[in-house]
């Protein structure tokens, strides 16, 4: 299991945060799919972010996290959102402050629980060409894709675009989005891989 910590991507946080958000405000509902959550970081850094810019918006907000998770622990581990310290120790500290308590294990802290209803854990292959759900606001998928053979990323991309309501996909930044799907998506910005759903 790759370590990873919470924030770690701010240019892609502060991309949604910029041009995402802005427009999600106005929706009576939020869903949003992290695909690939791992053990939690990645959805509740987002939501931590959403909840400091849209106010009691927030409160239309799920963010539906999945992950093959081969070792069956991810979906305790985000639903009790406790961290070590050495996955929360780069945020920023009235973040931390905000969010976070002190938990009964020596070391650890626990994310609020507003936070934590706000992101439901599923166990979920993307492989199998299934969305979670239809009509997403935005996707979130990162370190998943470039396990994938080329023609994979292309039908999970497509199967994205499908799920998605004239909303958003994040993805990592090595990952260029395919000649096949140029018509499906545009580019928000030219620095960041955020895209705009076409069509």
């Amino acid at each position: 299991m790759a370590f990873t910590y919470f924030f770690r991507d701010m240019q892609t946080l502060e991309m949604i945060r910029d041009y995402v958000i802005p427009e999600l405000r106005s929706r009576r509902y939020i869903h949003i799919w992290d695909a690939g959550c791992a053990m939690g970081p990645e959805p509740y850094s987002l939501a931590i972010v959403l909840r400091e810019n849209m106010g009691m918006t927030f409160r239309n907000v799920k963010i539906h996290a999945t992950d093959i998770d081969n070792s069956n622990l991810f979906g305790d581990i985000i639903k009790e959102g406790i961290y070590p310290r050495e996955m929360v120790q780069r945020i920023p500290k009235p973040i931390f402050d905000k969010y976070f308590s002190a938990a009964d294990e020596s070391d650890h802290f626990q994310i609020s629980d507003e936070i934590r209803r706000s992101v439901d854990f599923k166990k979920h292959n993307l492989l199998d060409m299934k969305p979670i759900r239809s009509g997403l606001n935005l996707i979130l998928c990162k370190n998943v894709l470039l396990h994938f053979t080329e023609a994979e990323r292309v039908e999970v991309m497509q199967m994205f675009h499908d799920s998605l309501d004239s909303g958003y996909f994040a993805t990592e930044q090595t990952q260029k989005m395919p000649a096949e799907l140029q018509e499906y998506f545009e580019p928000v910005v030219a620095n960041a891989q955020l895209y705009r759903k076409l069509n």
